[in-house]
């Protein structure tokens, strides 16, 4: 890493990523209650998740197109988005029931969304060129932890309406929704505050050409298409855990295992970081994409399993699901051609993002018609393609 870098970076940069994200999935946390009160429909899982995916990938476009984080300090705008990102989340407590503006809201945060997560991979690469590996897996794995703080936070809270029904008092899910709010804000003003603004590599407008390369450069291809593999699977088995975890739990307690499901991730991805330099980053990326494959072929086995084994399955899928993304970010920054690297990723991460949304609105939408162990398994079908992506690079390592 960067011997010029403060100390205090990297840890700021990872616990702003972590505290930004938490908006992402902060609604789905307390959405079972949402559809309580206000009388929503179960496919309304779908809907709302989707409209943050599909607001990230607005948000990606706009913000590359426009090059907002090169024509201004990227803390500056990490800060202004994580603190927009923070009102959007907490008008949600004075809604009422208008399912309509929730949705909007959320396609709002999923486009802020979208000046945090690539923002601040831009401002850690502009501290840390030497040593990018090993800060990706770490920030990536902020991300995750992000992803999975709503479900705990809601655990915390007491995980029913009835804990907090009390008059005057704000209700479980209206507390865990301000808490995410308030610490993304926090986020933001931290690294507006205590990183240093550092001159990092310029971005590229993206162009047309980055699809080309997609497609015609092979190891490029390769990389690319074993992400949208993962991509297929990665989301809709977040917006699914909770769903996952009834079938066991309830209240807080379906919380606290969601939380933790999730939060496996870290292990993934910091540990796939540290064995990618030994191994290689496609053979790191195989093994878990392999393992989460397979953790969706055996859903029918393991979801009504007993305790031990079906924690033991949702762990492991929790750690492996995302555990790959750092080692595909890396691949595809290493195999694609030097003039359009920005180009490349941006289209890549639109269109992995895109192909989320098609397969959380499949799969949310067809948990509600037929029962989730022959549902899980069809989310093999992304690593499975990724798998045979990958090919090319695996023989190479």
């Amino acid at each position: 890493m960067a011997s010029t870098a403060p100390r205090r970076v990297l840890p700021v940069i990872v616990l702003s990523q972590f505290a930004g994200t938490s908006l992402w999935f902060a609604v789905n946390a307390v959405l079972p209650d949402l559809q309580q009160s206000w009388a929503l429909p179960a496919a309304a899982l779908a809907t709302v998740t989707s409209a943050v995916q599909l607001g990230f990938v607005a948000g990606t476009l706009v913000f590359a197109l426009l090059m907002l984080a090169d024509r201004f300090p990227p803390t500056r705008v990490f800060c202004i988005c994580a603190l927009l990102g923070a009102l959007c989340n907490a008008a949600t407590i004075f809604l009422h029931g208008q399912f309509h503006l929730l949705v909007a809201l959320r396609l709002v945060v999923g486009f802020l969304l979208a000046g945090i997560y690539p923002v601040g991979m831009k401002i850690a690469a502009s501290w840390y060129r030497e040593g990018l590996g090993a800060a990706l897996g770490v920030l990536v794995g902020a991300l995750v932890l992000g992803t999975a703080l709503p479900h705990g936070l809601r655990a915390m809270a007491g995980g029913t309406m009835a804990a907090g029904a009390a008059a005057g008092t704000l209700m479980p899910w209206q507390q865990v929704v301000l808490a995410v709010s308030a610490l993304a804000a926090l986020g933001g003003l931290a690294t507006a505050w205590l990183v240093p603004e550092q001159r990092g590599p310029a971005g590229q407008r993206v162009t047309p050409r980055a699809l080309a390369a997609i497609w015609s450069e092979r190891k490029l291809r390769a990389s690319v298409f074993g992400y949208f593999g993962h991509m297929w699977e990665l989301y809709a088995f977040y917006a699914l855990v909770p769903l996952i975890v009834a079938t066991h739990w309830s209240g807080a307690d379906l919380s606290t295992v969601a939380f933790w499901s999730i939060a496996a991730g870290v292990a993934g991805c910091v540990a796939g970081g540290l064995l990618a330099g030994r191994f290689g980053s496609a053979r790191i990326a195989q093994w878990q994409l392999a393992a989460s494959g397979a953790c969706c072929l055996l859903a029918p086995l393991l979801l009504h399993a007993p305790t031990f084994w079906f924690l033991a399955w949702l762990l492991v899928w929790g750690t492996t699901v995302v555990g790959d993304s750092p080692q595909f970010s890396t691949l595809t920054a290493r195999n694609a051609p030097a003039a359009i690297v920005g180009s490349v990723l941006t289209c890549t991460n639109c269109i992995g993002f895109a192909i989320s949304v098609v397969s959380i609105e499949l799969f949310v939408r067809a948990s509600t018609v037929w029962p989730l162990g022959s549902v899980l398994p069809f989310l093999a079908i992304g690593p499975l393609l990724g798998l045979f992506a990958l090919r090319p690079l695996l023989r190479a390592a």
